[in-house]
């Protein structure tokens, strides 16, 4: 076997010259909706690139400013062409493309033998497109990399974590998780299977994935495993079919991009929080008149259509807390979950009066958007205190058949981590000093604006 391996997809799945290859990324490269995303991981589909390469672009795009920073990408795909159980690593020294060769991270791919599941197996990548198709894309974006390459067969989430775990790394560290979603299916169809699919990822339900979802599940499960772990966000970026950009519309094929980032520093682009707060504008003024709730804005851009809870502070000039609502429950879009949360926080909180319309001109308004919650493993009350990050993490408590949350804004008002634990406590309907072998604690962290 040559130390390089020649690609098998060029004039296929995308042009074989290079001036047109190049002509083709820049193309699909030019996204006017995209941001600057310090994603660790993105999702993006594997197609030829007239029928996927727009929404593939999408996530690439969005890496572009730090293609300084990336050193190393970490690629899974899966293995169309050869049934294995496993994970399979190349031998080859080298990649190749149009557009020149891709270096592989030897080193760090003879370092993964010892997992398990993992072994040398060239003919899985032999006209293996899952993979391929991704090379030109990173080639054009980053400046300079190493790549590790690996085709998930029949392999459990776990196995794909622990691979995951081992090549995590900082900042120079990219993974990039190949996936189309569904697969021949009528328009109309492919649009619901392919929503609720998304729904799945942004909830890391990674355990009711299935190949006829996306055929990459089994990548995508255990990258969902470790951003549970890491309390990371996944951001749906662009959700298309191939009726959309190419063929017809009686069987198309689902194309969905994704960045994964950390929840703690994620942030949506200012013309997307004008958005929500232009919105919830308006729904605070109709409840406040208690008027029909009429908010339009057709189509709503998809990210903020990805799966969120939030919470809706809403305060008088001088600061004073006027009503603060929100939801633990998952899987509703961001956009209608703030507008609900803007209701019940001007007419459902139980300390206060329904805002009237007089007030809500006034009010100022404060967004949260919660990332997923993390369980604390505290077996007693001093050791709660001791894990807390003051000022970041915020707290969710529970026992006796009752909960209560604090947004980590309130580290504002009580600094010093007993306090904020024991007023916590007190919220819920709990004795101060309350502790049992029942008592449940979860952190979460916010983007707030």
């Amino acid at each position: 076997m040559s130390q390089i391996r020649q690609p098998a997809m060029a004039g296929l799945f995308y042009p074989a010259d290079a001036g047109g290859l190049s002509a083709a990324l820049a193309a699909h490269l030019d996204v006017p909706v995209a941001w600057p995303i310090d994603a660790k991981a993105i999702i993006a589909p594997h197609a030829g690139y007239v029928y996927s390469g727009p929404i593939a672009g999408h996530a690439y795009a969005a890496l572009a400013h730090r293609a300084a920073t990336i050193r190393r990408v970490v690629l899974l795909g899966p293995a169309h062409r050869l049934g294995f159980r496993g994970i399979a690593a190349p031998t080859a020294h080298a990649f190749a493309t149009p557009l020149g060769l891709v270096p592989l991270d030897r080193p760090a791919i003879d370092g993964l033998l010892d997992l398990p599941g993992v072994m040398f197996l060239e003919r899985a990548f032999d006209n293996e497109h899952a993979l391929e198709v991704h090379l030109p894309f990173l080639q054009h974006v980053l400046q300079d990399f190493t790549l590790v390459p690996l085709v998930v067969g029949d392999a459990p989430p776990a196995a794909v974590e622990a691979v995951l775990e081992r090549l995590w790394g900082g900042p120079e560290t990219l993974i990039v998780i190949s996936s189309d979603l569904s697969h021949y299916e009528n328009y109309a169809r492919a649009r619901e299977l392919d929503g609720a699919t998304m729904k799945l990822i942004e909830t890391h339900r990674h355990e009711r994935l299935q190949g006829t979802f996306a055929c990459g599940q089994r990548a995508i499960a255990g990258l969902l495993r470790r951003a549970a772990a890491l309390d990371l966000r996944v951001t749906t970026l662009d959700l298309r079919n191939s009726g959309d950009t190419a063929g017809d519309r009686e069987r198309v094929v689902g194309y969905g991009a994704c960045a994964v980032e950390y929840a703690e520093t994620a942030r949506l682009p200012d013309r997307y929080r004008a958005i929500l707060h232009t919105a919830v504008r308006q729904v605070l003024d109709q409840t406040a008149r208690q008027a029909e709730i009429q908010v339009a804005l057709d189509p709503i851009p998809a990210p903020l259509m990805s799966a969120r809870r939030t919470f809706v502070t809403l305060r008088t000039q001088d600061g004073q807390l006027r009503g603060c609502a929100g939801t633990l429950e998952e899987g509703e879009p961001l956009f209608l979950n703030v507008l609900k949360s803007t209701i019940r926080s001007a007419a459902a909180d139980p300390r206060f009066k329904r805002v009237s319309p007089e007030e809500a001109a006034g009010l100022q308004v404060g967004i949260s958007i919660l990332s997923h919650e993390r369980a604390i493993a505290a077996g007693s009350e001093q050791a709660l205190i001791d894990s807390l990050r003051p000022g970041q993490d915020g707290l969710i408590i529970g026992d006796r058949g009752r909960q209560a949350l604090f947004l980590p804004q309130v580290w504002d008002a009580l600094p010093d981590p007993r306090a904020f634990v024991r007023h916590l406590k007190t919220k819920a309907g709990l004795p101060a000093d309350h502790w049992s072998p029942s008592f449940e604690a979860r952190r979460f962290t916010a983007e707030s604006f």
